[in-house]
């Protein structure tokens, strides 16, 4: 019966790998991965000889119709992207759409995700929270920090390192310097760190020590008056 199954990986920790993944990725007929040669060390790792192809954000637009044939002649695929689960910041919207559009199963296992871990240990309300990502670069990013400077709720940010100054910087310029902050880094890995404190506070750490690896932000919502 076919069928796409949405896979999360580890985003650091091969131990958080669940059982059921591994069962699943070495049943499929095939694997989609974002990037053959970095999923191809986890699936030695894991004894999984499934075969596997290239799915990630510079050709999904192309490859998604194949797929869906592939899909409706039976065949089951697994879609897994470098880390954590995909779609979140990364490909499979496109292919899960296109299977709801086509009525082809799709079964999204629980796993390994980045944000979730981070905004819980953030300190932060978490109650009620936005999934922001990835800021935009240029075009749109002051539009976005004048809109999120309203924003109630607790956000959280993907970061990439060389940015994180420039991004803690523009927190303090629209959010206000005493803004609540926690930015996590490497989770799961080896050398985590959570740091944690005002827009200034946090700002100033990682000037004085730059961050490296995986990083997420989460920032306090706009206080109620």
């Amino acid at each position: 019966m076919s069928k796409l199954y949405i896979v999360p990986t580890p985003i650091g920790n091969l131990e958080d790998m669940t059982f059921r993944a591994i069962k699943v990725l070495k049943e499929v007929d095939c694997i989609l991965a974002e990037d053959t040669r970095n999923s191809g060390k986890l699936l030695k790792h894991f004894e999984i000889g499934t075969h596997m192809q290239s799915h990630h954000m510079h050709n999904e637009h192309k490859t998604v119709e194949g797929l869906i044939k592939r899909l409706q002649t039976g065949e089951t695929l697994a879609l897994i992207s470098d880390a954590g689960t995909p779609a979140i910041s990364d490909p499979g919207f496109l292919l899960t759409r296109a299977c709801v559009e086509n009525n082809i199963e799709v079964e999204c296992l629980p796993g390994a995700t980045a944000f979730v871990p981070a905004l819980v240990n953030s300190g932060l309300p978490n109650d009620k929270f936005v999934f922001e990502g990835f800021l935009p670069d240029k075009k749109g990013r002051q539009t976005r920090f004048l809109a999120l400077a309203e924003e109630v709720r607790t956000m959280i940010f993907y970061v990439s390192p060389h940015k994180l100054n420039k991004t803690l910087a523009e927190f303090v310029q629209y959010f206000g310097a005493d803004r609540q902050v926690s930015v996590s880094r490497e989770l799961s890995k080896l050398h985590e760190e959570t740091v944690r404190g005002t827009a200034a506070d946090v700002l100033k750490h990682f000037e004085a020590k730059p961050a490296k690896g995986e990083i997420v932000v989460v920032v306090g919502g706009k206080a109620s008056k």
